[in-house]
């Protein structure tokens, strides 16, 4: 099930949004041109969980630079993609709701989040993170809690068949967050060097429910 576009439109034009993504592509971009190497350069700026938690400073910015760093880069392009597609449906109605600032600062926090939860449960990792993801999965927390209902196109593959359906959001993103559970879980205790960071998402997602609704709450006063 993969989602395209949904019937809700914002009322302002997204700049932030916008933004986001361009600069994400930009940074993918000089990821693959950089002298050094596509890996190297993950590694230098890459959030990596021993560093974060124990503050060594191996890399050439503080380990904490890297939670910011790392939010812009991705590890291919379908990762690329896929984060900039969810971040194009559904972050400019968020972006609309909070206005410019808060929508920076939220974004922000939730990538934080995420990146400390992942760290959290591989503390002695040095595998770098990298990837919007976590913050991405914020804006998809704070889309179920103001946006329910509203109706997402979706791709579905039927064998050699492909259907577009209209479903409400709270199904497509509740599915998709019941695979980051599934996933999780069962990736939980195994030594695996590499792959999805799970419990990023899944932090960023929950950070991204919590932080909206106090947000929200603030501007509502």
């Amino acid at each position: 099930m993969i989602p395209f576009k949904d019937d809700n439109p914002a009322e302002n034009f997204p700049i932030v949004t916008i933004s986001i993504i361009v600069l994400n592509v930009l940074v993918f971009l000089w990821q693959y041109i950089s002298p050094r190497g596509v890996f190297p350069t993950t590694f230098l700026y890459g959030a990596v969980p021993h560093l974060l938690l124990t503050g060594s400073t191996v890399q050439p910015i503080h380990p904490f630079m890297t939670i910011i760093t790392s939010m812009f880069m991705h590890g291919g392009f379908l990762h690329l993609f896929v984060n900039m597609l969810y971040l194009w449906i559904f972050g400019n109605n968020i972006e609309d709701k909070l206005g410019i600032v808060r929508f920076i600062v939220f974004y922000i926090m939730c990538g934080a989040v995420a990146v400390y939860s992942h760290a959290l449960t591989d503390s002695t990792s040095m595998v770098p993170m990298i990837g919007a993801s976590g913050a991405v999965s914020g804006i998809l927390g704070a889309y179920i809690l103001l946006y329910p209902k509203a109706r997402v196109h979706v791709l579905i593959f039927l064998v050699i068949f492909i259907e577009v359906i209209k479903l409400p959001a709270y199904i497509v993103i509740g599915f998709w967050i019941a695979i980051q559970l599934i996933n999780g879980i069962l990736s939980s205790g195994l030594d695996v060097q590499g792959g999805v960071a799970w419990f990023a998402h899944i932090g960023g997602f929950l950070a991204g429910l919590i932080i909206s609704k106090i947000f929200f709450s603030i501007k509502e006063r």
